[in-house]
């Protein structure tokens, strides 16, 4: 089913997980609930083509998927634009593997996820947490939580949001894809590496990573990764897995 609801694979891991628990005091104090000052133009429009978003994405417009046409390129470059740096850090290699890790981690979290009543529980079991989600991209998300499977735009901005703004003791997907966090000594001690693996551990590393192999879950990451990579044309970097990574705390 491809990029199908991706948002109910990155807000139910991140609403329950991220907002609901206070950060322990030995956490860094959370990131300011808003989009990151803008890095670059913003435009990815160049890097990525509309011939080459359905390249990779062949399947989002399947008549089968009850996704049919719902994210479209013009809704993910338009917000892209809102969230300067992404797609937009470092040369042209860094910042088209910034984009194929977004798109691997969001295909492997939407695919076979329709929109049904199991998605609507989800949303309802954690609604209390969508205040401070909407206040982040600017929609009433606590009053509207389905706006994230009726609105692409919010969508987009509900897992751009997530990408680029670090949570408590873990750090942003965007800086961990275009090299710049540097681990701690207790990052180092835990056995995260810069890498794709980190980007996982950060969106599902309780039950994906540190179990010394490959998960069925980090297998599916890893083969969007790789197969976005070859079309796209850039390697796919160092520490792909987190198999000897703790979670963060």
């Amino acid at each position: 089913m491809g990029l199908l609801r991706y948002h109910t694979g990155f807000l139910r891991r991140w609403v329950p997980e991220q907002l609901s628990r206070p950060a322990p005091a030995s956490d860094p104090a959370p990131a300011t609930l808003v989009p990151p000052p803008p890095d670059g133009g913003g435009d990815i429009s160049s890097l990525i083509s509309k011939a080459l978003f359905e390249k990779l994405l062949p399947n989002r417009n399947d008549p089968a998927c009850e996704g049919n046409g719902f994210y479209t390129y013009e809704a993910f470059i338009a917000v892209a634009k809102e969230f300067g740096g992404f797609g937009t850090t470092g040369d042209d290699d860094t910042k088209k593997r910034e984009i194929v890790a977004f798109l691997a981690q969001t295909s492997h979290e939407t695919t076979g996820l329709p929109r049904n009543s199991k998605y609507t529980e989800i949303l309802l079991q954690s609604n209390y947490n969508y205040g401070p989600a909407g206040i982040a991209i600017g929609s009433d998300l606590l009053a509207n939580p389905d706006l994230v499977a009726t609105d692409a735009t919010i969508s987009f901005r509900a897992a751009l949001w997530f990408w680029m703004t670090p949570q408590y003791s873990k750090p942003s997907c965007h800086d961990v894809i275009t090299g710049r966090w540097t681990p701690s000594a207790a990052d180092s001690t835990a056995g995260r590496a810069p890498g794709y693996g980190v980007i996982t551990n950060i969106i599902n590393g309780g039950l994906e990573c540190g179990q010394g192999f490959s998960t069925a879950q980090q297998v599916s990451r890893i083969g969007f990764l790789m197969h976005f990579s070859d079309i796209v044309g850039v390697g796919y970097g160092e520490n792909l897995d987190c198999n000897n990574q703790r979670p963060f705390g």
